[in-house]
C-alpha cells in the first residue's frame, strides 16, 4: 500500500531580495576588510542562486536599505546581533501563516475536509516555542482538538522526507487515517554576526517557507503519485560535516567542504542498493527530486548517481529561486514535478545533519 500524496501546497513570505542585496546587507553585519568583502562576494554571487525571501524584510522596495531592521549594522566587533531570545520570538510571530497557508492550498488540492484529519505531523528545525504553529493551524483550519499531533524537530534539510515517513507509517498502521504533514523553516533568523566563514557561507544560501501534504494510504495501483518506500543512512566518519546548534545569538550553522565530497562518494552506491531492495535499477527512475543543500551538492549527486545535468533541472530551478528553505524545499520540488507531470518512479532525496541522507521511492 503506498502513501498517497493526495495534495501539496507550498508559502513563501511575500518579499524578496537577491544576492546583490543579501551580500551588501551581510557584509556590514560580517566584514571588516576589503579582503573579507571581495570573498563574500565571490560566495554569494556563485551560490546559484537569484532571489530568496524573507519574513524580515518590511517592504518590496529596490535595494536593501530601509528595507528591514531587525539586524542593525554591527556596532563593535564584538557585537553578535539579537539574542536566540529575540529571534526566537519572531520565529513564533512568522511561522504559523506560512504553515497555514501552505496546509490550506495541499488541503484544497487534496479536497480534504479539514474535520476529517486524524494526524499532524509537524516539522521544522529553525525554531522553538511551545505550543507551536500545530495549534495555530488547529485553530485556524478547524481541525479536530483531538488530531494526534507528532512533531519532528532539529532534523535539517531532510526533515520533511522524515514527516513524510511519520505520516505514511501513521496511515497504514491506522487504516482510514488522514493525515496532515506541514514543514515551516524561517532560516534567515540565524544570520551570524562577525567572520566565520562557514556561517557566510550557510547565511549566502539559506532562506525561508513552508510546505504541506495531505495524504492517505491507497492501494499501490492506484492512480497518482504515493510513497511506497522510505531508506536512510548514516554515511561513515561525517559527523562534523554538517550540524546546526543552538547558540546564544541564533543558530549556528556547521557547513564544511567535505558535505559534497562525501555525497560525491556514497550516494551513488547507496541508492544502487537501496533501489535493488525492490528490484530496481538506477536506470529504471524516471526522475528524481533532490535537495539543493548547495550547487556543489547538486553536482555531486548527479555525478555520483550517473545523471545528465540537466536531470535535476526542477532542483536547480527551485534553488534558483527561492534558495535553500531546509526542510520544505524537497516538497516545493515535488510539487513542481507533479505539476509538470513527470514520469515515475520518481527517488526524492534530501541530506541531513552528519552527513546522513534519506530517500523516498515515489510510483
Amino acid at each position: 500500500m503506498k502513501f498517497a500524496l493526495r495534495g501539496m501546497g507550498t508559502s513563501h513570505p511575500p518579499f524578496s531580495f537577491d544576492q546583490d542585496n543579501a551580500v551588501e546587507a551581510a557584509q556590514s553585519f560580517c566584514c571588516s576588510t576589503d579582503q573579507q568583502r571581495q570573498w563574500m562576494n565571490v560566495v554569494y554571487r556563485r551560490s546559484g542562486i537569484d532571489r530568496r525571501y524573507s519574513v524580515l524584510l518590511d517592504n518590496g522596495d529596490p535595494g536593501i536599505a530601509g528595507r528591514q531592521s531587525f539586524y542593525p549594522p554591527r556596532a563593535t566587533l564584538e557585537d553578535k546581533g539579537p539574542t536566540t531570545a529575540q529571534r526566537m520570538a519572531r520565529y513564533e510571530t512568522e511561522s504559523p501563516p506560512l504553515a497555514v497557508e501552505a496546509s490550506r492550498r495541499a488541503l484544497r488540492e487534496a479536497d480534504c475536509d479539514p474535520a476529517s484529519l486524524s494526524h499532524l505531523v509537524t516539522v521544522s528545525c529553525s525554531g522553538f516555542v511551545s505550543p507551536g504553529y500545530d495549534f495555530a493551524l488547529i485553530r485556524e483550519l478547524e481541525l479536530s482538538a483531538g488530531i494526534t499531533r507528532t512533531n519532528v524537530g532539529f532534523m535539517g534539510c531532510h526533515g520533511a522526507l522524515i514527516g513524510l515517513r511519520t505520516a505514511g507509517a501513521f496511515a497504514r498502521a491506522e487504516p482510514g487515517s488522514r493525515v496532515l504533514m506541514c514543514a515551516v523553516e524561517l532560516c534567515t533568523l540565524h544570520q551570524q554576526y562577525g567572520w566565520d566563514p562557514q556561517q557566510i557561507v550557510a547565511g549566502g544560501l539559506f532562506a525561508d517557507g513552508a510546505a504541506a501534504v495531505v495524504g492517505w494510504v491507497e492501494p499501490d495501483e492506484a492512480a497518482g503519485w504515493g510513497v511506497v518506500r522510505h531508506g536512510s543512512v548514516v554515511l561513515p566518519n561525517s559527523e562534523e560535516c554538517m550540524g546546526w546548534r543552538v547558540g546564544d545569538t541564533g543558530f549556528e550553522m556547521r557547513l564544511t567542504p567535505e558535505v559534497p565530497d562525501q555525497v560525491a562518494r556514497h550516494l551513488g552506491d547507496w541508492v544502487k542498493s537501496w533501489l535493488a531492495e525492490s528490484g530496481l535499477s538506477l536506470a529504471d527512475v524516471k526522475s528524481w527530486a533532490v535537495h539543493p543543500g548547495g550547487p556543489r551538492v547538486l553536482t555531486a549527486s548527479a555525478e555520483s548517481l550517473g545523471l545528465p545535468a540537466t536531470t535535476l533541472a526542477t532542483s536547480h530551478a527551485v534553488f534558483r529561486e527561492y534558495g535553500n528553505m531546509s526542510s520544505p524545499t524537497i516538497v516545493f520540488i515535488l510539487e513542481r514535478l507533479k505539476k509538470e507531470s513527470a514520469a515515475t518512479p520518481c527517488v526524492a532525496l534530501a541530506f541531513g545533519p552528519g552527513l546522513s541522507i534519506e530517500a523516498a521511492l515515489i510510483v
